[in-house]
């Protein structure tokens, strides 16, 4: 068991064992990843017209581009370019990376209200339909804030071992991660998924982001 209780302090810097930790057997990773590609797949047909409707309300704030494309880092240490709507200014970030926080005043009128409703998020459908992520998983992570955590904890570097993911048990209950103390319990909600995760795990993941997603619930 490498993850900690969710509820501590910040840390100091620790050095993991190295071994692995990934719970989920290979048949279950193969029916995983099929469950992906078909899930996605039908996301990126039936939302179409979301996608459409979206794409216009964005076009006529003319700012920038629709589409926000990001470096992210995913499985095995690897980067790769994540795709969402476009929430923000285009110089949200003049000064350097930031953390965006819920009341963030980087974020446009029709920008807010995608991202309260989690709508930003569907263009990384076609993350998953490519294999960059997966339906579920730990949250892709900047390289510049990975540096800084594996400043206070190394065992960061465990979460390379699965594709990130769309939602997660920690997207779901540790709202917006706009603090280094946040990111630690983020990663430790990750840890214990990674431990524990099976195909009964993901789908209760889904279901409940989907729920959560439906009735508005803000997470």
């Amino acid at each position: 068991m490498i993850y900690r209780d969710i509820y501590r302090n910040i840390p100091g810097p620790s050095t993991p064992t190295v071994h692995k930790l990934d719970a989920m057997k290979p048949w279950q990773q193969h029916v995983k990843r099929l469950s992906d590609i078909i899930i996605s797949a039908l996301g990126l047909i039936f939302l179409s017209p979301v996608f459409l409707i979206i794409w216009l309300a964005l076009k006529s704030q003319g700012d920038g581009s629709v589409i926000f494309k990001q470096e992210r880092i995913g499985r095995g240490g690897k980067p790769f370019i994540i795709y969402k709507f476009r929430t923000m200014r285009c110089d949200s970030e003049a000064d350097g990376p930031q953390l965006a926080s819920r009341k963030d005043n980087r974020l446009t009128p029709i920008g807010r209200f995608l991202r309260e409703h989690h709508l930003d998020e569907f263009p990384q459908l076609y993350n998953v339909l490519r294999g960059d992520m997966s339906m579920v998983g730990p949250r892709p992570e900047r390289q510049y804030f990975i540096d800084k955590i594996m400043k206070y904890d190394s065992r960061y570097q465990y979460l390379y071992e699965i594709r990130p993911g769309v939602t997660s048990e920690a997207t779901l209950h540790n709202g917006y991660t706009d603090t280094m103390e946040k990111m630690l319990r983020r990663l430790d909600r990750d840890l214990y998924y990674l431990e524990n995760r099976s195909l009964t795990m993901d789908l209760k993941i889904i279901i409940e982001t989907a729920t959560s997603i439906s009735f508005g619930k803000k997470f």
